[in-house]
């Protein structure tokens, strides 16, 4: 795998099948619109900005926009054919230049990861969302009662209801001492990385296999992703190329196939998933972000803002949101797939702002 041991060393540096042959003309979520990359060889068709009308005399804003943002990758699908694609800076050692085959992290985008693989076991008949998540646990996996901790389902860590509380001091680790009650499962939202990166030990019981190898049996080798899991303190975490995300994305705007070829079936989780899931944050679904909503609610508070979280951006977006920018974003209604990845750039924890604002320029190239 290309840069194994360079993301394998670099995660020093960082403080998260079924296969069938579908017919396109009788598969009714098919959407033959679109162009899908080899899963092998380097070979990725593109669309220029100019034929689709867009008007290219702002590509340099958005590029100063970039490049002032510390970003390294930006790619931008339109019916999966690459658009626009930057790097910029070095890698994660500071040596190389970055470019399409150079891995960085995804942060916490890459729970949109853990729970396309949670909803494939569920496929596979090894688990079921509803169920309780100590089924597969086991008694004790928390510092909750017998009754609180029966009451959680592997939804409710899906949807980030657990009820745990999310103030303790390592909210990141899933010891039972830190996996504390606040409150009863489902009645209320908190941004919590522990009850999620639990959820690896939840496939690992049920499928009983080690949780990055079935990931990488049933989803990433079946689409080509070049990456890997590796763990950065208590967080399980995702690296890649920019590409493979890209690919990530193509999947599951085409709702869990690839080309002709069926990955994931169950396209009401798929559905759910970029959804409104619970009613506390309308703007979260199964580990993704939703935009357009009439409220939402951001990591580290207990409020709920009126409004969409990103308003300049499409209003059918869904998005995996992670740590200092790491975005993988698709927009339905325009077969629309983007991709950034780099550093912070405006020093907040998940800079939704600036993936506005870049939204903003995009906006005025599209008109």
């Amino acid at each position: 795998m290309k840069n194994l041991l360079l993301a394998l060393f670099s995660i020093t540096l960082i403080a998260c099948d079924r296969t069938e042959a579908m017919d396109p003309d009788t598969d009714p979520t098919m959407n033959d619109e679109l162009y899908f990359p080899s899963i092998s060889g380097d070979d990725w068709d593109t669309l220029s900005a100019d034929s689709l009308g867009w008007d290219t005399s702002l590509l340099p804003n958005l590029e100063s926009l970039l490049q002032d943002g510390d970003t390294r990758a930006f790619l931008l699908l339109k019916d999966g054919k690459i658009v626009l694609e930057y790097y910029y800076g070095k890698d994660l050692l500071g040596l190389t230049d970055f470019n399409k085959d150079r891995m960085w992290y995804w942060a916490s985008a890459g729970k949109t990861l853990t729970g396309i693989t949670i909803g494939k076991a569920q496929e596979d008949g090894f688990l079921s969302i509803n169920e309780p998540s100590n089924l597969y646990l086991g008694a004790g996996w928390s510092s909750l009662t017998s009754d609180q901790e029966s009451n959680i389902t592997i939804k409710n860590h899906l949807t980030m209801t657990t009820g745990l509380d999310d103030g303790v001091t390592n909210s990141d680790n899933t010891d039972p001492e830190n996996l504390q009650f606040k409150s009863d499962a489902g009645t209320r939202w908190a941004y919590h990385n522990a009850p999620y990166t639990i959820l690896d030990q939840v496939v690992e019981s049920a499928v009983g296999e080690d949780f990055d190898s079935y990931f990488e049996t049933v989803l990433a080798d079946k689409i080509g992703m070049e990456g890997m899991w590796s763990w950065v303190g208590d967080n399980h975490v995702y690296f890649s190329t920019p590409r493979s995300m890209a690919r990530f994305g193509l999947l599951i705007s085409n709702k869990g196939k690839w080309e002709n070829t069926v990955i994931m079936d169950d396209t009401d989780f798929i559905d759910a998933s970029v959804t409104v899931s619970q009613d506390i944050n309308k703007s979260y679904g199964y580990l993704w972000w939703l935009n357009g909503q009439s409220s939402y609610m951001v990591p580290g508070l207990q409020l709920q803002l009126a409004g969409s979280l990103l308003p300049d951006a499409p209003n059918d977006m869904y998005s995996g949101l992670g740590k200092n920018g790491q975005y993988i974003s698709i927009v339905p209604s325009e077969n629309l797939v983007l991709v950034r990845m780099g550093d912070n750039p405006d020093q907040s924890l998940v800079p939704t702002t600036y993936q506005n604002d870049i939204w903003k320029i995009l906006n005025e190239m599209r008109k």
